[in-house]
């Protein structure tokens, strides 16, 4: 059974094993006896512990691997393989290479990083309070009208204005649409469905407001993305989302925020030459 192991899985090995020789070497027999952690292997002394076989089982599992047996022993000889490469590799001097040794340093800077970041999160929840008042602001900032738009994109001006001209001429706009260089909509007759003014260039949001149910805009309507004839097809007064429907994406993209706010206070705080 092959088991994919992440950087995390392996930082911790690297932690765990890189330096326990030694480490023994200091403490008296008695001592180390009452406080090693229980060991899943040992490698040329080495010991592999339980710790972070589990840490490695519980991502395997994470991933959809069934929890069985097999597992566990796939993730046993999995660290044992890594560790004796990881032994032949510091026998031969890789950690000293530039290469390696900033690798292994971001990998375990990475775990720390990731360690504190959770942490701090988990002390710091979004209130129940302000994902109302963020739902409440989200609500108020929506457009009062959706619409129901098709379009037909191209790269170049003159593209566009040559379908008008075939649509004023009595050409489908679904038949055209095929024209399109949106590959997704162009084999939906131009439909991009529902949406908000708010969520597209302003350019687009202007020109749908502008038109009544049925028409089509008379001249190219230009985006960054390209130049578009755009076709109304109906409209509606916007509906928000319930709040429970979109309550952990709302926690999500504060929480993101709240995070980015304290981790540039403390750049601000650091000394940095």
């Amino acid at each position: 059974m092959k088991t994919k192991l992440s950087h995390l899985a392996i930082a911790l090995v690297l932690a765990a094993t890189g330096g326990h020789a030694a480490a023994q070497a200091t403490k008296p027999a008695a001592t180390a006896a009452a406080t090693a952690p229980k060991a899943v292997a040992k490698v040329n002394g080495t010991t592999i512990t339980a710790d972070v076989a589990e840490l490695m089982i519980q991502e395997q599992l994470s991933q959809g691997a069934p929890n069985n047996e097999e597992l566990r022993q796939a993730v046993r000889n999995e660290l044992i393989q890594r560790e004796v490469l990881a032994q032949e590799a510091r026998r031969l001097g890789f950690e000293k290479r530039n290469n390696v040794a900033a690798r292994l340093t971001l990998t375990r800077q990475g775990v720390l990083v990731g360690g504190y970041i959770d942490d701090w999160m988990r002390k710091n929840p979004i209130s129940d309070a302000a994902l109302q008042a963020e739902y409440g602001r989200l609500s108020a900032a929506m457009a009062p009208n959706e619409y129901q738009v098709r379009h037909i994109q191209t790269e170049k001006e003159d593209a566009a204005r040559t379908i008008i001209q075939k649509l004023q001429s009595g050409s489908r706009f679904e038949d055209l649409a095929k024209e399109s260089i949106d590959e997704g909509s162009r084999d939906k007759g131009g439909e991009i469905g529902w949406i908000s003014p708010r969520g597209v260039p302003e350019a687009f949001a202007k020109a749908i407001e502008s038109l009544e149910k049925g028409k089509f805009t008379p001249t190219p309507v230009q985006t960054p993305f390209g130049f578009h004839v755009i076709k109304l097809e109906d409209v509606r007064k916007s509906t928000p989302p319930k709040f429970e429907e979109v309550r952990e994406e709302i926690r999500s993209r504060l929480s993101q925020q709240q995070l980015n706010k304290h981790i540039q206070e403390l750049v601000a705080k650091a000394k940095v030459e």
